[in-house]
């Protein structure tokens, strides 16, 4: 299993990934993987201009969208490292955002996927990094406390969601 950036991944395996996450029914995680309905040329412009100081004019900050693959190149989860935090990040969505689908849960690929993300965020400078999960994805909790996550608190969000925030130091 491997990190891909979003630039170097084969467009027929993405589109196979996402038209899973739809006809799941499930909401796409991180949401940064989804195609919004663009072209795959759009949404690789999109994710381009993502890792650029341009994308604050839009009250967002720089972040890098990675596709955790196999040996066959087959996407079998997506990962959002937000190189910085703005005062939302820093309450319920933390530096890494990740996902994986549905088809390939229950496999040990999110605990590899986060451990490459941090990898990933120690290259780019980070020392200590905030995951966030939803208070009932319990799975998603062990995975983080297995990378090293330690549990700081439980905070609600406007929608009155209870979101899990843990500190890593990498």
């Amino acid at each position: 299993m491997r990190l891909l950036r979003f630039d170097e991944i084969d467009e027929l395996e993405y589109l196979i990934y996402i038209k899973e996450w739809e006809d799941s029914g499930e909401k796409i995680v991180p949401m940064a993987s989804a195609r919004a309905e663009v072209s795959f040329d759009d949404f690789l412009k999109r994710m381009r201009e993502r890792e650029t100081d341009e994308i604050r004019e839009k009250g967002l900050v720089p972040a890098t969208l990675y596709f955790l693959v196999d040996e066959k190149n087959k996407i079998c989860g997506a990962l959002d490292i937000r190189h910085e935090l703005n005062e939302y990040l820093e309450k319920f969505g933390g530096h890494i955002g990740y996902g994986i689908a549905p088809s390939e849960r229950k496999k040990g690929y999110g605990k590899i996927q986060l451990k490459l993300a941090l990898e990933k965020t120690k290259k780019i400078g980070l020392k200590k990094v905030l995951i966030t999960c939803d208070d009932y994805n319990i799975g998603s909790a062990k995975t983080i406390e297995a990378c090293g996550g330690i549990y700081n608190d439980t905070l609600a969000d406007v929608e009155g969601n209870r979101i899990k925030r843990y500190f890593v130091e990498v």
